[in-house]
């Protein structure tokens, strides 16, 4: 279980919107208890992906010191990653699974025509075969 307060998925969702019609992504900083995760911070970054924006993203090794700096500061951890997709149904792709690694929470927005539609929270399995799908609680 993902818990993830209002504010966070409307920022995520304006993330997408904003970037429209090209791939957002950020990084997502909590607090993991085992059983759920709970988001306490969110750290919007550029979609680095220039060749390929609009149905990629990439994120860079800066990204990720600057996501793991962020989470020290909050006193939490860099627990997953977050993008949209693009006039795209909110699970996946096989690219995404390539690109993911396990443990990491991945919350995935679809943005249709630039209104933000479906959120859902997937995990890569150990073995990298396939994602889990993660519920999503928001909370208000």
């Amino acid at each position: 279980m993902l818990r993830l307060n209002d504010k966070f998925a409307a920022a995520i969702r304006a993330h997408g919107v904003e970037t429209y019609p090209h791939e957002c992504c950020g990084a997502i900083l909590g607090r993991d208890a085992g059983a759920s995760r709970e988001v306490v911070g969110l750290v919007p970054l550029a979609n680095r992906r220039d060749d390929s924006p609009r149905n990629r993203f990439e994120i860079t090794a800066d990204d990720v010191r600057l996501a793991e700096k962020k989470a020290r500061e909050l006193g939490c951890d860099l627990v997953g990653w977050y993008h949209s997709h693009p006039d795209a149904p909110a699970r996946p792709s096989e690219f995404d699974r390539e690109h993911a690694w396990p443990w990491y929470s991945y919350i995935i927005a679809s943005i249709e025509k630039a209104e933000p539609r479906a959120m859902n929270s997937w995990r890569l399995v150990d073995d990298r075969s396939h994602y889990d799908a993660e519920p999503i609680e928001i909370i208000g």
